[in-house]
């Protein structure tokens, strides 16, 4: 489980292809660097641009993880090049503030930067995704791009908007996304249930 809350901004620092998939090993940034307070392990989850996925190594390049090819495929990692840039976040401890919302790091489907509009310093950004996305999605709800938590401003049959402040523009990807890019997206749990509930329920006869 993460919050959605961005720890740092990694990068691929290989890409070795396998029988099936990929291992991709992953330069975390310092302060995600392991400390005797916070040490970082084998077996651990991470979060990789929205996508949980598990430590399996830990050496001199990064941390080594896999990608069959089902995640490669429903999820922007599979157009990662080494250099790539990737928002990173280990999963919540239990005791931690919880800034964002939950997510459980699965992506539902991948998403398409549509619109971007500049006002100073500011960006509202626009993307498109399937229609059964949108309807788990309300205005000032939260969403999950790219493993970042953003509050919904407006949603349409097939896309949405965030308002994105410089701030996370400057420590995420979303600041270096230009139209056409394929985004990870999560919608709300929370949504899923309701969503699920309102197809099943029957009103009283």
């Amino acid at each position: 489980m993460f919050t959605g809350l961005v720890e740092g901004m990694g990068l691929v620092a290989a890409l070795e292809p396998r029988d099936v998939g990929v291992d991709l090993v992953i330069r975390a940034p310092q302060n995600m660097q392991s400390t005797p307070e916070d040490p970082v392990a084998i077996g651990d989850s991470v979060a990789i641009n929205g996508c949980c996925l598990t430590i399996i190594a830990i050496d001199e390049q990064g941390w080594r993880f896999q990608a069959g090819t089902e995640t490669l495929s429903r999820t922007n990692l599979g157009t990662l090049q080494v250099g790539s840039p990737v928002n990173l976040e280990r999963s919540l401890k239990a005791n931690a503030r919880l800034g964002g919302h939950f997510v459980q790091g699965h992506v539902d489907d991948i998403g398409q930067v549509d619109v971007i509009d500049r006002e100073g310093d500011w960006i509202t950004m626009w993307f498109r995704v399937p229609e059964r996305l949108t309807r788990q999605m309300v205005s000032k709800g939260s969403i999950c791009v790219d493993g970042v938590s953003l509050t919904l401003v407006n949603v349409e049959s097939n896309r949405f908007s965030i308002a994105l402040i410089p701030h996370t523009l400057e420590v995420t990807t979303l600041g270096r996304r230009s139209v056409g890019d394929a985004v990870n997206i999560e919608t709300d749990i929370l949504g899923k249930y309701i969503e699920k509930f309102g197809a099943s329920w029957q009103a009283p006869s």
